[in-house]
């Protein structure tokens, strides 16, 4: 009796040792391929959400991104070098259009006056008791011959006046060189004229771009040794541009 309860006490802790150890066999095996489950799938899952957004995210960001910068850097630099050679070009263009023998420039006409020109006053047979004055420019700009020639004789204290008649259409422009013209009606022609006297002395003034202000500095063109007679007739045309245009005057 006594062995055989030895014999079930035996079989029954080899029984509970091997389901001690079926249970601990078991819960570690479980354990570890719950981990290794885990593992692998947090493995996988990170890899695949990681692989696919990090491949996404990279080929977006690197690929595209980088040649999107290198796009962006070479339109950029294209742009500049654009805009540069069209800046250049316009000054070309710019700097072309102004010309130094342009005469519309206006950096490139002055007034025309006893300071860039050579004056002659001459008396002329015909008509009669009239006299020629010539203005040639002397100078490298072109220069304008405004309204009329302002003459006085030694000390005389009045101005005479111009023949509206005479006006030209446009100011008359001499480029360096060229001459402009004004004619000189010294006395009536009938005597009709008061107060006559002999000048031997003439200064010719110039007129600024308003009739009457100065147009710089005055000449004193040489008479004959004789002097010219003058009296109240006297009188002036506007200058001109061509001398056949008061030829008859």
């Amino acid at each position: 009796m006594r062995t055989r309860r030895t014999h079930l006490l035996a079989v029954t802790g080899v029984a509970l040792a091997a389901l001690a150890l079926t249970a601990c066999g078991g819960g570690t095996g479980t354990r570890d391929e719950g981990a290794a489950k885990t593992s692998s799938t947090a493995t996988t899952g990170g890899k695949g959400t990681a692989v696919p957004a990090s491949g996404k995210s990279t080929g977006s960001g690197s690929t595209s991104g980088s040649p999107g910068s290198a796009k962006g850097s070479s339109t950029s630099s294209g742009s500049g070098s654009a805009g540069s050679s069209g800046s250049s070009s316009s000054g070309s263009s710019s700097s072309g259009s102004g010309g130094s023998s342009d005469p519309t420039d206006p950096k490139n006409r002055v007034l025309c006056n006893g300071s860039n020109t050579k004056v002659t006053a001459q008396p002329v047979s015909r008509p009669l008791n009239h006299m020629l004055i010539t203005v040639k420019n002397t100078g490298s700009k072109y220069c304008d011959l405004t309204y009329f020639p302002v003459l006085r004789f030694d000390e005389m204290q009045w101005v005479p006046q111009a023949d509206e008649q005479t006006h030209p259409q446009a100011v008359t422009t001499l480029a360096p060189g060229e001459s402009g013209y004004a004619a000189v009606l010294l006395s009536a022609a009938d005597g009709s004229g008061e107060g006559g006297m002999t000048g031997h002395k003439l200064t010719v003034g110039f007129q600024g771009k308003t009739p009457n202000s100065s147009g710089g500095a005055s000449a004193t063109p040489a008479l004959p040794a004789k002097g010219v007679y003058y009296d109240s007739s006297l009188k002036v045309t506007y200058w001109q541009q061509n001398l056949d245009d008061i030829a008859g005057w």
